[in-house]
């Protein structure tokens, strides 16, 4: 008997360590991976994020889809998929350009689901913003940015030096009745008779006039 005991007590452990373990492998698998692709202009296809997302294992009515201009805003797949997104959950993208309209929206995107507790995976490069290293690869990411936008300002103020050099006058285009008014205001004509007989406006008048007569 108490043997018999003894065993119907270990078929129950073995039964309760049974259902502890299948609990706890749903608790573990309550995350959803969901996938974004995109492309910027409609001569481009989806198709081929959409298999690759696929194929790492995310369910198709989970891949959220923009078929548009990056220059804009109005990415309604992107916005439902992050009011779908939820902590823990991970969101994976073919590659890091798909995501934003440059670098610096994608690092904005990232950083906001990693605060929220969601993951970002990029499939081509292999980056994640999973586990203990994903506040590093947000670091990385952000200082690739900044490095970007150094090297554009760099190049522009190159083009501008290049451009000016060459001649090139930048600023406002001056008014092209300003040769006539300025001859008028060293004949001191009144202001009055010198916007109305060359357009001009009061502040071109005064600006012109501060020229003086030697201009």
């Amino acid at each position: 008997s108490s043997q018999l005991q003894g065993r119907s007590q270990e078929i129950l452990f073995i039964q309760q360590s049974r259902y502890y373990a299948v609990s706890v492998s749903i608790c573990e698998t309550n995350m959803a991976l969901l996938g974004y692709a995109r492309v910027s202009t409609s001569h481009q296809k989806l198709t081929a994020q959409i298999m690759e997302l696929k194929s790492s294992g995310v369910r198709d009515d989970r891949i959220f889809t923009d078929m548009m201009s990056g220059a804009t805003d109005e990415r309604e797949g992107l916005q439902r998929l992050l009011a779908r997104a939820e902590k823990d959950d991970i969101i994976m993208c073919t590659k890091m350009d798909r995501l934003g309209r440059n670098t610096a929206d994608m690092i904005h995107i990232v950083d906001a689901c990693y605060k929220k507790g969601i993951a970002i995976r990029f499939l081509e490069n292999g980056l994640s913003t999973e586990g203990t290293m994903g506040k590093m690869v947000i670091q990385i990411l952000a200082a690739v940015a900044e490095a970007e936008r150094e090297r554009i300002l760099e190049r522009t103020n190159e083009g501008r030096v290049i451009a000016m050099a060459a001649g090139v006058r930048f600023g406002r285009k001056p008014h092209h009745k300003s040769a006539a008014a300025l001859e008028l205001i060293r004949h001191e004509t009144p202001i009055k008779l010198v916007m109305e007989k060359t357009g001009i406006s009061r502040a071109t008048y005064f600006r012109l006039k501060k020229l003086g007569p030697g201009s």
